[in-house]
């Protein structure tokens, strides 16, 4: 396995997987650091980006580029920077034709999947970036408990308000949330992991600490990027979920003759029709499987 050495970590890549190993310690990227790894397979690849030391003054840059709605991290990272961002690796002059190299290896390999037998979806590729389960993150406030079936918030430590240690605890089953927020702190306001769920209408005009959807952060670095992760690997198996539910509507119906086979039919439409309402497929998508069930009535 060939491997590539700079200042974030090493790469190392087997032809099927890029699996990145960040660097650890005090002087390491706290997000990074927390993250530790992360392999990600071709499938999930659109392209690599490389960008010589000319252009960038001391050191190069190698970036890679993942399909749509595969990174959970940019989905929820608002507070990344180029820094502490997993796809990227910087590096001394020394290895630039190297790191060039990497690149035109990593795009060969991302079109060579792109030709051959079908992928999951890119979502469902995504669970592969996160941290496994089940996920455990304290702070000042509480804890934060994911097991790839429920979120759990625990608000048991000495910052908590009154009203969230007397509540002691929210669970949200995953069917129920529609999304996850996380807040870096500005230096002013602490930060904060969300939980939106599908009944909750708009943003909530309740504060981090009184809102019973949330779980504070401290000021911590490291805290903040345990935090990061859970979003982010919350949002990794809510796509997932999503992707197994299209792939359920996208099923051939049952052959159950005329005509209650047309009757099955019309009520996948239906169904496909209410998941692209609630956002789960295109219209193009919605489009395409209408025209294939109609094409077998």
């Amino acid at each position: 396995m060939d491997e590539l050495q700079g200042r974030e970590g090493v790469w190392r890549f087997d032809g099927e997987t890029v699996s990145l190993h960040y660097r650890t310690g005090w002087r390491a990227d706290p997000f990074l650091a927390e993250l530790g790894r992360c392999d990600v397979p071709v499938a999930a690849l659109s392209s690599a980006e490389f960008t010589p030391s000319r252009l960038r003054g001391k050191s190069w840059q190698l970036r890679l580029r993942l399909h749509d709605r595969v990174d959970p991290f940019s989905a929820v990272g608002a507070g990344l920077n180029g820094r502490s961002h997993p796809f990227v690796l910087t590096g001394a002059p020394q290895r630039e034709l190297l790191a060039e190299y990497y690149a035109d290896q990593f795009t060969a390999a991302a079109q060579a999947a792109r030709g051959a037998a079908p992928s999951p979806a890119p979502e469902q590729l995504a669970v592969r970036l996160v941290p496994p389960l089940p996920l455990h993150v304290q702070t000042s406030e509480g804890t934060a408990f994911f097991d790839g079936e429920t979120v759990r918030l625990v608000w048991s430590g000495w910052a908590a308000d009154s009203a969230k240690r007397k509540q002691q605890r929210r669970e949200f089953a995953l069917p129920e949330i529609r999304s996850v927020e996380w807040v870096p702190s500005d230096g002013w306001v602490e930060g904060h992991l969300r939980i939106l769920t599908h009944d909750s209408g708009g943003s909530p005009s309740a504060k981090p600490d009184k809102d019973p959807h949330c779980l504070v952060t401290g000021s911590s670095r490291r805290e903040e990027a345990r935090m990061l992760l859970m979003a982010a690997t919350v949002t990794a198996h809510l796509r997932a979920r999503e992707a197994d539910s299209r792939r359920a509507a996208a099923l051939p119906a049952p052959d159950l003759g005329a005509p209650a086979g047309e009757k099955t039919v019309y009520d996948r439409i239906r169904e496909l029709g209410r998941l692209r309402d609630e956002g789960l497929l295109t219209e193009e998508e919605f489009q395409a499987k209408k025209t294939e069930l109609l094409d077998r009535l």
